[in-house]
Order: C-alpha cells, then structure tokens, then sequence
C-alpha cells in the first residue's frame, strides 16, 4: 500500500520540524496512540490501538528515524505487532518546505500488513489507512499552529 499527502502548516519550518520531533506532540496526534517513548536519540518505542473493518486490535512498535535532515525532513521506518490481528510495517520520508503562509509538510508512505488485517481487503485498509493519516496531520497542524499562537500571545 502506498500513501502521499500534503499539508500547509501556518507556521515556520523550523517550528514543524521541533513537533515532528517532539515524541509528546506525536503522542497527542497518533489516533490511538496510548504511549510513545524515545528509547534512544533516533527511536521510538509505540502502543497504538485501532480499529480496522471488525478487527480491533494494539500494536506495540518501534520506530527509527533515518536520513534526518534538520530542518528539512527525514524518513520513518517502523514495525508493529498486534498480536493475533497481525503485523503492520512500513515507512514513510517527511519532507518540510517553506511557503507562503506556513511550511508545507509533504509525505510519502508504504506499508504492507500480515495476519488477520490482510485478510480483510485492500480497500479497507487503504481507505481507513488515509482517515487515520487525515487525523494524525489535522490534529498535528491544529496543535502547532495553536502552539505558536499561545507563543506569540
């Protein structure tokens, strides 16, 4: 499966790129997302719940930072295991932009899932795949745009 997106965040990169690397920012954005942890200065250790279709299930990850380019971007690659549900892993490269208005954050993503998850279709998968990613960088532009306004004031 593969994902791309873009959004304009109403603030200066270097601002974006701090709550991209801000393991409690992520935590507050990651529907489901019960704790994540740095375990060391490029990883991540994760335990999100979600629900699929009618499977429900925790994964408990980690996850790498590669190819860190402060204030530009970096890639993320990850593996989670929910027990009987399967297995999600992927990766995704994070790119950060100046324009006009904010930073435009633009990404692109592969995933591939096992167990009970792949079994439940590719269509639903990718579609609840694109929600969840909707979600996570709504409620992150929201948070670091509301941050640099409580900043500012």
């Amino acid at each position: 499966m593969d994902m791309s997106g873009e959004y304009v965040i109403p603030t200066d990169r270097q601002t974006v790129w701090e709550a991209l690397n801000n393991p409690d920012v992520l935590r507050e954005c990651i529907p489901g997302c019960e704790s994540l942890e740095m375990t060391s200065e490029n990883e991540m250790a994760a335990t999100v719940t979600t629900k699929i279709g009618p499977v429900k299930a925790t994964f408990k990850g980690e996850v790498r930072l590669e190819n860190i380019n402060p204030p530009q971007g970096y890639s993320i690659v990850g593996e989670g295991k929910g027990g009987i549900a399967g297995f999600a892993k992927g990766g995704a490269d994070v790119h950060l932009e100046e324009v006009e208005g904010g930073t435009k954050l633009t990404y692109e993503a592969k995933a591939q899932v096992g167990g009970k998850l792949a079994q439940l279709g590719s269509r639903l998968i990718d579609s609840t795949s694109k929600k969840l990613a909707d979600q996570f960088f709504s409620s992150f532009s929201k948070k670091v745009a509301g941050e640099e306004a409580e900043g500012a004031a």
